[in-house]
Order: structure tokens, then sequence, then C-alpha cells
């Protein structure tokens, strides 16, 4: 062989044979880069394509918390148990507990780490526990934009909405929105619910150590809950805890010796979701209601969640009333024995008159079983306790008898029973009799409110004009839609809630100026306050009357329908008291609204057909409730009010009064033998309890007893000059709910 075939043998022998000819470490080399520019290629293809998409719907629901006003958290209400809060509200410490946990780079990074996504693959492969590797930004991005499918199209979705996210909004949004939208477990998304789950605090309250357990808990929210961890998960939750910590140290946000004293934080056992058991499904119904109306939100807007709302209630005054509702009435009451029993429903709200916020209220049974609110409901008469409206309806418009006499404490009407109503020297064809049609003859002003004598009070709603009463009371704050002037409206045959009443008599006692009351104290959404409108408006009657009526009143309580359960009653320890009771016609609702110097209640009972009856929804009597004949509103409802209010506000205040009438002022006056007013027919049979030993000098000459209805002709008592024949007579007006128009009503 020579030198030439020598030399082909030799590259022939160099030359890869069979499948090593293809994969020479050149064309290896060029294959990766090629693959790599393949894939770098293909990233930015997908990052042109690939856009930011808006945020998960379920990312954003949070729930709508309600709290007492001390902070304690009252219910939760929404599908998801979250309550986003600022960054700002998280302490710094904590914050960055949750970066030593998840992404120690996470300031300086991309959005993306590949290398702590690789680490993250090849400790999950070894052995070395599940870990995803995942920086925050892309936690966050697959917690608000994506989902937690775990598939590949979702990872490089994932992996180019991280870079985009990271570029567009700054690193605190970003960690503000991964701790806000992170599972922790016992049902809590978003740092806010965790804080309340495990330690019963706000995020802004949270300590280092208990922020390092909750960004422990992300890794295995069930496992790492101490509550129902095995030993073994308690053994990692405390190690997870451990590695927080030990990393802020690394980190510099933590020093050594604060990291040495630190001490696990055992979290809270679990408590049931806060709800709305009781009396708080009422309170949280009032509070919803007010602030839709307030911020003029449909149920959509408002159930989408984010809103906190703080309550006036106090917790203390709360659970006063609750106790006396049940100590002075449910507890006296057999609903499964007694037919009678059964049909009654107590309401009732307590405000502060100084600045309008509801402190308590009482709404019934519980929302699970009465789902209607007994303290805002409006179906029912307010009755007698509307007689101080038109009271002060005649003051405030300096308004005067058909003699021409001022009305005050001390002018004498005419208390006869069913005594025809006179204006303009004319029968309006309407006679209310009195409680158990009685006959009192010649009474003062004062003497009627303590009494609650219906003639009295009608023939003044005459004198002053039943506009202006209706005007008045619509600046005292009762609702205008179903205040018509009607004569039988004196008798208070309108529809009227306790909260409404509670406001009425909250001006009284704020000396005429408006009371709005408020069960809402702030609202904020997203952790923006709201401005709310302020509970105390303007000067709506002069101070003078405001202080007059209280006057008045304060004889209810001392000489009147109110005297044996308030007045006698021994917790009183001398508090000044004014207050009116009320009971309807049928005794189908009682009443008692009274006042100190610092706090306002109104107490309502309502007769209400029972469930599963046929009289269920229903307004019916309450006779023989309680085995008593009639519930009327000096009983159950001045009984509950003494016990509340006597717990609840300070003896030693006193009523700043700017009057000089009234039984505040001076014990009643002894009538006079001849009434300012026009005097009545004939007196029915029933003998007067304050009898008068001197008829009317003038003279009266009926022929038969009024009735209630237009009369037949002209009373004898009018003036001698013919009545125009072309003006109407007014019948007695349709009472809703009523079958007896008259209202028999004295309470």
């Amino acid at each position: 062989m020579g030198r030439a075939d020598a030399r082909k043998a030799r590259k022939r022998a160099a030359r890869p044979s069979g499948i090593r000819r293809f994969f020479t470490w050149k064309k290896l080399l060029g294959a990766f880069f090629g693959f790599v520019l393949l894939c770098m290629g293909a990233f930015v293809v997908l990052y042109m394509v690939i856009d930011v998409p808006e945020g998960n719907p379920d990312a954003k629901l949070q729930s709508n918390v309600y709290k007492y006003s001390d902070g304690t958290t009252m219910a939760r209400t929404g599908e998801v148990n979250r309550e986003i809060v600022d960054l700002a509200d998280v302490p710094k410490g904590v914050q960055q507990t949750f970066v030593a946990a998840e992404n120690k780079s996470f300031y300086k990074d991309t959005g993306i780490d590949f290398k702590g996504t690789a680490r993250g693959v090849l400790n999950t492969l070894s052995g070395k526990g599940k870990q995803g590797g995942s920086t925050i930004t892309q936690q966050y991005v697959k917690n608000y934009y994506l989902t937690q499918d775990q598939t590949v199209t979702r990872k490089l979705k994932e992996l180019v909405i991280s870079l985009k996210v990271d570029r567009k909004m700054s690193k605190d949004d970003i960690l503000a929105g991964y701790i806000n939208t992170s599972f922790y477990g016992r049902s809590s998304w978003g740092i806010q619910a965790a804080a309340q789950a495990y330690y019963g605090v706000d995020a802004k309250d949270l300590s280092v150590e208990q922020g390092a357990y909750l960004a422990a808990l992300l890794q295995a929210p069930n496992q790492y809950d101490w509550a129902i961890a095995s030993d073994t998960g308690k053994r990692m939750a405390k190690a997870r805890w451990n590695y927080v910590l030990d990393n802020m140290v690394d980190m510099h946000q933590l020093s050594a010796s604060e990291r040495q004293g630190m001490k696990f934080p055992v979290p809270k056992a679990p408590k049931a979701a806060a709800g709305l058991q009781g009396q708080e499904g009422y309170l949280y119904q009032a509070a919803k209601a007010e602030v839709q109306k307030t911020l003029n939100l449909t149920d959509e807007q408002f159930d989408a969640g984010g809103y906190t709302i703080t309550l006036n209630i106090d917790r203390k005054k709360q659970k006063q009333l609750e106790k006396s509702v049940k100590e002075q009435l449910t507890d006296k009451l057999h609903p499964k024995t007694s037919k009678a029993d059964a049909r009654v429903q107590a309401g009732a709200v307590s405000v502060d008159p100084k600045t309008g916020k509801i402190l308590a209220m009482y709404g019934g049974s519980g929302l699970s079983q009465h789902w209607t609110n007994n303290a805002t409901r409006t179906d029912y008469q307010p009755a007698s306790t509307f007689k101080p409206i038109i009271l002060a309806a005649a003051l405030e418009n300096r308004a005067k008898t058909q003699r021409d006499q001022p009305i005050e404490a001390s002018t004498i009407y005419d208390g006869t029973n069913k005594r025809p109503v006179v204006e303009d020297g004319k029968k309006v064809g309407f006679a209310p009799p009195n409680e158990d049609d009685r006959s009192y003859g010649p009474v003062d002003v004062q003497t009627a409110m303590n009494k609650s004598i219906n003639s009295v009070f009608a023939q003044m709603g005459a004198d002053v004009g039943m506009d202006q009463v209706m005007a008045t009371a619509k600046k005292l704050g009762m609702d205008d839609a179903d205040l018509k002037p009607y004569y039988a409206q004196t008798l208070g045959t309108m529809g009227a809630s306790p909260l409404e009443m509670a406001g009425v008599y909250a001006t009284l006692d704020n000396h005429g100026k408006q009371v709005t009351p408020k069960i809402v104290k702030s609202v904020s959404k997203g952790g923006q306050p709201v401005e709310l409108p302020d509970a105390i408006g303007d000067q709506v009657i002069s101070r003078g009357v405001a202080d007059s009526v209280t006057s008045v009143l304060t004889g209810v309580v001392d000489d009147g329908t109110a005297k044996t359960s308030v007045s006698d009653n021994p917790a009183r320890d001398g508090q000044q008291v004014a207050g009116k009771t009320g009971t309807s016609d049928d005794n189908k609702s009682a009443w008692f609204t009274g006042y100190t110097p610092n706090l306002v209640t109104s107490v309502g009972l309502f007769g209400e057909g029972a469930l599963k009856t046929a009289e269920a929804g229903n307004q019916v009597p309450m006779k023989g409730a309680g085995g008593r004949p009639r519930v009327d509103g000096g009983s159950f409802p001045a009984q509950i009010w003494a016990q509340y209010t006597f717990n609840s506000s300070s003896a030693s205040s006193e009523f700043d009064l700017d009057t000089d009438m009234g039984a505040a002022v001076e014990p009643t006056t002894q009538p006079p033998t001849t009434p300012t007013n026009e005097p009545s027919n004939t007196p029915s049979t029933t003998p007067p309890t304050t009898p008068s030993t001197t008829p009317p000098t003038t003279p009266t000459t009926p022929t038969e007893t009024p009735t209630t209805g237009p009369p037949t002709d002209e009373p004898t008592d009018t003036p001698t000059t013919p009545t125009d024949p072309t003006s109407p007579t007014w019948g007695i007006p349709e009472n809703p709910g009523d079958g007896n128009n008259n209202g028999n009503d004295g309470g």
C-alpha cells in the first residue's frame, strides 16, 4: 500500500460512522443555540400577543364588614371572606415577613426568578418538599389575573404577564395585591380576614411574629393551621415560621437580638363566622338600609362588597335593652300555650339626643324567626305618643282656642267624652271617645296630657289647624307620606316606627334642633372613608316650644299614665324623665316613648297574627296578653323603658329647660270652672274621674248624645249666626288597619 492509500485509510478511520456522524459537538451546540433563539423568538411573540387581562372577578370579591362602635366585628356578609386593606395599613415588619417567606429578591427582580423556579423544581424532585419557586409577582398574577390550573399554557401566560405587571405596577402595589388575594385557611382570603380569623385583630395591629405565621401559612394553609394540624404539621409550621424570621435577619430586616427574643405566637381557636344571629340580623338590616339610602347604592353595588361599616351601637346598652325586653316582657309571655301571648311583637330604639347616635335597637325575636324589624316598621299607629306634637304645633304657631285664648299648659279645655270637635263655630263631624268613655269636664292642657284625653287634643288640632299640625310633625322628623290633615290624625292614626318616634322625641330633648337618628357611625370603601351627613340638623322649632313640651311631658311620668311603671320605679333614683304613653284603637299597638336629658328611647308593642295561623301577618288586638285585659303603654312598654333607661343613663342629669310652663316648672293648676273653648254637649253617663263641681257657664241644650259620625244638625252651642250651606262637612277619614276610626286611645 502506498502512502496515498494509507492517508485515505486514516481519514476513513477518523470519520464518525453510523449515528455518530449526525451528533457532533458542533451540530449539538448549533442545535442548542438554535433552540434558544427559537424559544426567545417564541417568547417575544408571546410577549407581543399576550396582554394583561382584566382582573379575575372572584379575586375582587370582598365581604362587607359590620362592626360595633368599639371596633368589635359584628358580622361579615358576602360570598368571600375578604376585606382588602391598603399596604400602608399593614406594619412594615409584617410586610417583610411575606417577602422573607416567598421571594427574598422581590425588590430587585423583574417579576420572574428563573433561578428560583429551577431551584424549586429541583427541590421538589429531590424530595425536599414542594416548592413552587415563583416570585411574589408571579403568585399575584396567578391569584388575580389567572387561575390555579397547572398547565403549560397557564404557566407561559403567567411568565409573560408577570413581566408586564412588574413594569407597570410598583412593588408595593404588587405586594399589596398578593397579600390581599392569597388564601390563608379558615375561609379567609386576604391578610385582614386572616388576622381576624387567627388572632382576632385587624391587620394594622399584627406583630412581626404573628405576621411570620400568616406568611408561613401560605405554603400549606390547612396543614399548618395550628388548631387542626397534626404533630407533624405543627413541627413543619413552626419550622417554616423560623425560616421566615431567619431570612429576615439575613435580609437585615430584623436584628439577631430581636429574633432571639421572639416566641411562636400560637393562634386562637377558630370561632364561628360572625353572622346574623339574634339582634345582629336587625342591626345589619338597618345599617345596610341606611348606607344604601345615604350613598344611593343598589343591592348589586352594595353586595359587591368592600364596605366596612361601623355602627353607633353601644354593646353594653344593646345587651341591657335585650335584657330589659326579656325580663319585662318575653319571660312573662307563653306563646306556645297562649294565643294572645303569641300575638305580641316588640320593637325599641334608643338614641343619644345630642349626637343622634342609635345606641341600641331591639327588632324582635330574631331575624331568622321574624323577618320584619319591629324597630323600623311603620305600619302601626303611634297613638297618643303623637299628642306632644299637637301641643308643639300649638305653641310654635301661637295658636288660640275657639274663644281666642292662647294655648298653653294652663289653658282650660272641655274633656267631655265624645265631645264634637268645633272649628270656626261649626262641628266638623268628629267626636272621639276618651279611654273607657270617661268624661273629665274642664281640664287644663297639662292634665289632659297626663291623662291622655282624646277630646282635648282633637279640639286642639282643630284650633291649631291640621295642616299646621302635620307640618310640625314633618319638621320633627315624621315621614310626611302618611301625614294627611285628617282630624282623626290627632289620635295618632298614621303609621310610625319606634325609630321615627325616637327621632321626634330626641328633637324635643335637643331643644328643638332636629335629630335624625343614625345607626351608622362610619363607612369606608377599600380603606377610604366615605363622608356621611350629620345626624344633627337645623333648629326646626324654637327652644322655648321644645322645652315647654318637655316640661309638660314630665307630668305624664310623675302624675299621669306612666306614673306606676316609671315614676314609682325604685331604680329611678331621682332621675328627671319626660315621656308619653300610647295605646291604639282596639289595642293593636302600645307605646312608651320617653327621655332623660341624655337618652331617648321609644318602645312599641304590636299585635301581629302568629305564624302558621289564619291571622298570620295581620294586625290583631293584644288583649289578654300577659294575663292583662289590655296591653297599654303604661304596662309592658313603660316597664321595659324604665328598666333599660334607669340602668343606662346618669341619675344626676337634669333637664335644662327654657320655659315657664308645664309640670317641671310648677304644679298643675286647678282648672277654673269655665273652659275657654266651646263647651261640649251633654257628657256621657260615665262619671268623670276628675269631676268639675261647676258646669260650664255657656249653656248647652243638646237633644241627643253626640256620635262620631257627621252631625245631622248644627250644635246648639255654636253662635247663632247662619252657617254657609255650601261649606263641606267633614266625615271621619278612613283609618288604615282599623274598623273603628275613633281610635279609642287614652294610653
